[in-house]
C-alpha cells in the first residue's frame, strides 16, 4: 500500500478524516483493497463505514438472490422489488454503495469463496467473511496465511441480539501515541482454526459465555450440514444435547437461555448490526493505517447487558506448554 500520494480531490474530500488520523493513514486507506463475503445487515453497516472512510476498492461476494428476508436488516437493499428483481444481494448492495462515495471502486465477484485460488486473494489487503460455514472460514483464513504478503482476516457473525468478530492480523506491526512519543508495537495472532481448536479446559476461567455458545452453534450447523444461520428454535433440543456433551467433557457451563436466544431468530437485530459493523470498520481502518491498538482476537457484544468484551483467546499461561 506504499506509493502514490493523495490527489487534490482526495485531500479535499477526506479533509476532516486527515485531521483525525493524518495524511499517511488516509493514503494507506485510499490504496487498500477490501474483499467482503456475505452481505447481511452487519456487513452492510461495515461496508458503508469503510466506503465513507475512503478505501481504494471494495469487492462484494454474495450470489444469493434478493428475497424479502434479506430486507430486514440490510438497509442497502431498497424495499422496491422493481429495483432488485432477479439481481443478487451483492449486485444490489454494490449499486447502493457506489452512491455513498463515487471515489471508491465497488464491484461484484461471483462464485464460491472457498473455490477461489491464492492468486485471487493476493489482490486484497483485507478479507471479511460472514454468512459462511465453519469450514469455509478456516479454509479462507488458511489461504490468507499462505500469501506472500500479510492480509488482514476477519469473520463477523450477528445472531439475534448478539454479535462476534474474530481477527487474524498474523504478525502485525503498528504504532500508537503515548503522551509525547510514538511507540512501535508488534502483536502475534492465532489463526481462526488455532483459536477455535484450543480445548476449553485450556482457556482461562473467565471467558465470555458467548464464545462457547457460538462454538456450539457452529459445530451443530457443521455436523448437520447446515449453512450459517440455517437454524431455528426447532433445533434447540439437538443444540442443548451437543452443549451438554461439550460442557461435560470440558468442565464448562453455558446457559441454556443464551443458546435459546441465539437460535430463536435467524434475523439480525438492526441496532446490533450498527454497533458490530461500526466496531469492525474501526478495526479494519486501524489495521490498514497501522495506527492504534488493534483488537486481539475476539470481540463480543450482547444487547442484554450492553457490553462489548474483547477476549484474547489463547491457552492459559500454565497450560500453553
Amino acid at each position: 500500500m506504499d506509493g502514490e500520494e493523495l490527489t487534490e480531490q482526495e485531500t479535499a474530500l477526506y479533509d476532516r478524516q486527515i485531521r483525525v488520523w493524518g495524511a499517511d493513514a488516509q493514503r494507506r486507506l485510499s490504496k487498500s483493497h477490501i474483499l467482503v463475503c456475505g452481505m447481511k445487515g452487519t456487513v452492510a453497516e461495515f461496508c458503508k463505514n469503510i466506503v465513507l472512510a475512503g478505501v481504494g476498492s471494495l469487492t462484494l461476494v454474495d450470489d444469493r438472490v434478493v428475497t424479502e428476508e434479506a430486507l430486514f436488516a440490510n438497509f442497502l437493499i431498497q424495499p422496491d422489488e422493481s429495483m432488485f428483481g432477479g439481481k443478487t444481494i451483492a449486485e444490489v448492495c454494490c449499486d447502493s454503495l457506489k452512491e455513498f462515495n463515487p471515489m471508491v471502486r465497488v464491484s461484484v465477484e461471483k462464485g464460491d469463496l472457498s473455490s477461489f485460488g491464492l492468486e485471487f486473494y493476493e489482490k486484497f489487503d483485507v478479507i471479511v467473511v460472514s454468512c459462511c460455514s465453519f469450514t469455509t472460514k478456516k479454509l479462507v483464513n488458511e489461504k490468507c496465511r499462505k500469501l506472500s504478503k500479510h492480509v488482514a482476516f476477519y469473520t463477523v457473525d450477528c445472531r439475534d441480539s448478539c454479535g462476534e468478530i474474530f481477527v487474524d492480523l498474523q504478525n502485525h506491526k503498528y504504532s500508537k501515541q503515548k503522551i509525547d512519543e510514538t511507540v512501535e508495537c508488534q502483536l502475534q495472532y492465532l489463526s481462526f482454526e488455532e483459536a477455535t481448536s484450543i480445548p476449553w479446559t485450556d482457556l482461562p476461567k473467565k471467558v465470555s459465555n458467548l464464545y462457547f455458545a457460538m462454538r456450539v452453534i457452529e459445530q451443530f450447523e457443521e455436523s448437520e450440514g447446515r449453512r450459517n444461520g440455517e437454524i431455528s428454535i426447532h433445533d434447540l433440543p439437538g443444540v442443548l444435547n451437543l452443549k451438554k456433551e461439550l460442557c461435560e467433557a470440558n468442565s464448562r457451563q453455558v446457559p441454556d437461555t443464551l443458546l435459546e436466544r441465539l437460535i430463536t431468530s435467524a434475523r439480525e437485530f438492526p441496532p446490533v448490526c450498527a454497533i458490530i459493523g461500526g466496531i469492525l470498520g474501526q478495526e479494519v481502518i486501524k489495521a490498514i493505517s497501522g495506527k492504534g491498538d488493534p483488537l486481539k482476537n475476539f470481540f463480543f457484544f450482547d444487547v442484554m447487558d450492553g457490553k462489548g468484551i474483547v477476549e484474547d483467546i489463547k491457552p492459559s499461561p500454565n497450560k500453553a506448554n
